[in-house]
Order: structure tokens, then sequence, then C-alpha cells
């Protein structure tokens, strides 16, 4: 119980003190958080946890443990988590609209801008691409190192790779999952953490039942519903909280489930996807709010708002649903053992991304692999930020290209 007294010893009394306090210090982190997933969590420790104390180590540790095994963007969720237990359902959206909102605005503005310029072509626009191919190869480098790090989730994840690939489909993503889930309870069950700390939330479980409830219910429901009724507003937001509902590693690996919902189905261009896909690097906060520039460029502001609600709304569900539950399952091997296995198949999707449609649409020419050979080296080696090198790809696409 020591651990939950030092969480909560700062928690002011007034609820909407609280509040205001979640959305002020989310927003500062919406604004400067660059670099990624990972980057958050460290912007977040430093906030959250060492400056403000709002949650004790073992506790936020055992937060980020639990977002990295759920579907959806983990650095929100984890976001969101810190918002529900310091000010309670309200606090978790405060904290995911100040930490979301700014990176929205600028993708949706930046899709505003592009739209109908007929841009596709442009210098600037194909280094974007070759940024997009750099910044996903570093991911499944990263990702890879640390998900599938022996010869048992390398082959795991080389298979996943393989039959996305050959089988191109959202189902067959899906199939791949589960089946790594399976291999993973019969293969690689976990020792049980008896000292695992707890994580008190104001959450009851059964309102945790109806959270999950909900998640199930408009992931089976909205793509029937689409059937039936032909409402553009309807088949975007099932696209999205699809997307969403089904991205297992977070971050990029959202992206060949956004290409193959927009790109395949018709609503945007390749060239304008992958633009797109680079300029979200250049903006600070989640990565998911890639769908804010999808649904601009397919249905102006209205889009965006549909798009960037139904792609973050299972992370919300997600978490309330979780969190009551989280001290049970981190102590069940099983699951553990589930989740080693179906992380290991995300990094076999994300390599099939990185070849189709990234590799395959950007790396046209030999000059095209050596820039994007450079950006990697960049990001990876050098360390170099990556806005810093959103611009110089954008920069070195217009010398390769022969002007803007």
């Amino acid at each position: 119980m020591d651990n939950h007294k030092t969480a909560l010893q700062n928690k002011p009394k007034s609820k909407t003190k609280a509040l205001l306090e979640v959305l002020t210090v989310s927003t500062k982190l919406g604004l400067t958080s660059f670099g990624g997933p990972i980057a958050h969590l460290g912007y977040f420790h430093d906030e959250y946890i060492r400056r403000r104390k709002w949650m004790d180590e073992r506790s936020y540790a055992e937060l980020v443990a639990l977002c990295q095994l759920l579907p959806g963007p983990a650095s929100s969720q984890v976001g969101i988590g810190i918002g529900v237990i310091r000010a309670g359902v309200l606090g978790g959206l405060a904290a995911w609209l100040g930490f979301t909102l700014p990176s929205v605005i600028a993708l949706a503005l930046f899709a505003l801008l592009i739209q109908g310029s007929n841009m596709g072509g442009a210098g600037w626009i194909h280094g974007l691409k070759l940024v997009a191919v750099a910044i996903v190869a570093q991911a499944v480098l990263g990702m890879g190192r640390k998900l599938a790090p022996d010869r048992h989730r390398a082959t795991i994840a080389i298979l996943a790779a393989s039959a996305a690939l050959i089988w191109p489909s959202v189902f067959n993503q899906l199939l791949l999952i589960l089946a790594a889930g399976l291999i993973g309870v019969l293969f690689f069950k976990q020792t049980e953490d008896r000292e695992a700390a707890n994580i008190t939330v104001p959450v009851g479980r059964s309102f945790a039942i109806v959270c999950l409830s909900v998640f199930f219910g408009l992931l089976i429901l909205l793509p029937l519903l689409r059937q039936w009724i032909a409402v553009d507003g309807l088949s975007l937001f099932d696209s999205f909280y699809r997307s969403g509902s089904l991205v297992f590693g977070g971050g990029h690996v959202v992206l060949p489930l956004l290409e193959r919902e927009t790109v395949s189905a018709g609503w945007i261009g390749n060239a304008d996807f992958l633009a797109g896909y680079g300029a979200a690097q250049a903006v600070p906060g989640p990565l998911f709010t890639f769908a804010a520039y999808l649904g601009a460029m397919t249905g102006g502001i209205t889009g965006a708002i549909i798009a960037t609600a139904a792609i973050f709304l299972p992370a919300f569900l997600l978490v309330l649903g979780a969190l009551p539950y989280w001290n049970a399952l981190r102590r069940s091997p099983k699951a553990q053992g589930a989740f080693i296995g179906v992380n290991a198949a995300v990094v076999g999707l994300l390599l099939a991304a990185l070849y189709d449609p990234l590799w395959t649409t950007a790396i046209l020419r030999p000059v095209d692999f050596a820039l994007a050979s450079i950006l990697f080296v960049l990001l990876v080696f050098w360390k170099v930020p990556p806005w810093l090198v959103v611009l110089a790809g954008a920069a070195g696409g217009i010398i390769i290209s022969g002007g803007v």
C-alpha cells in the first residue's frame, strides 16, 4: 500500500483543479514531445513521475507494460491511464486532448494545404516518402531487437511478414495475430510475477466491462452497419475504428492497416498517403494523429474529426476496460506468453509494410536508395531528431528531383 500512498500523495483536493492541471501539463507535452512513442514515454516519466510525482516508479512501469500489451497507441494510452488515475475518466480525456490536439491541428491544416494542389510529383513530396522508408526501417530494427531477438521469435516475425505480403488483407493480419498469440501460449509461457505492484484506479470493474463490451460491440457492428447504411461518415468511422482496434505495437504498425483502408479503397492516392506519413514525423505528439491528415484529405475538417475520434476511441475503451483487471493479467503466465507471440508477429507485419507500400513506391532509382540510406543513418546512428530528418528528406527530394 505504500506505493499507492506515494503515487497519490500529491493529488489535489478539487476535481476541477485536477482536470485543469492534467490538461495544462498534457498540452505542454503535446507541443514539445517529438521523437515517437519511446521518446514520449521518456517525456512522460520526466514530467509526470520525476517532476510532479503523480505516480511512483513501479506503478508507472506497470502502466507502461500494460499499454504496450494492449492494441493501440501505447504512449497515448499511458497518458490516458495517468490522467484517469489522477482525475478519473474525465482526466483521461483531458490528458488525451492536450497531448493529441496540437498535432491533429497541424496535420489537418497540412492536408488542406496540399489537397487538390497536384503535388504528387513534387520533389519535396518524394523526399517525404523516403523519410517514411528510413523511419519505418528504424522502427523495424528497434522492434526486432526487442521483440524478436531469438531464432524462434524471429521465425514468427518472418513467417508473418511473408504471409502478409503473399495474402494481403486486414482479415489475414488478424488471423496472423491470433495464430501468433496461440503459439505464444503454447511455447512462451512466462514465470508468474508475484512481486508485481498493484495499480489502484478510480474505475470499477462494472464500468470496465461496459467499456470492453462497447469496444467489441463496435468492432463487430460497425462493418455490418456500413453495409446497410451508405453514409460516408459511417464508412470513415468504421475504417479508422478498426485500424485503431487491431494495431498491436502502436505507432508505425498502423501504417499497413491505414494504407489498406484508405489507398486500397480509393479514398486517397498513394503519393499523398506517403507524403502525409512523412509529414507526421515532423510534428510532436502521437503518430496516430496521421488519421487527422487522412480524414482531412478524405472529408475536410469533418473528416479529420471523425477519423481522429474513431482511431483513438479503442485506446480509451481498452485502457478503461483493462486497468481494473491489470493486476490479475500481469500474473498470468499464459497471457504473457500470448503477448510475446503477438509482439513477434507485429515485427513481421511492420517489415511487410516496409516493403509494400513504402519500398515499392519510394525506392525507384539508385539515388532514392542513397538518400533513404543517408536519412536512416542520421536517425539510427547520429540520433538526429526526426523533425530535422524530415526537413533534410524534403530538401534532398527537391535536389534529386531537380526542383520543387
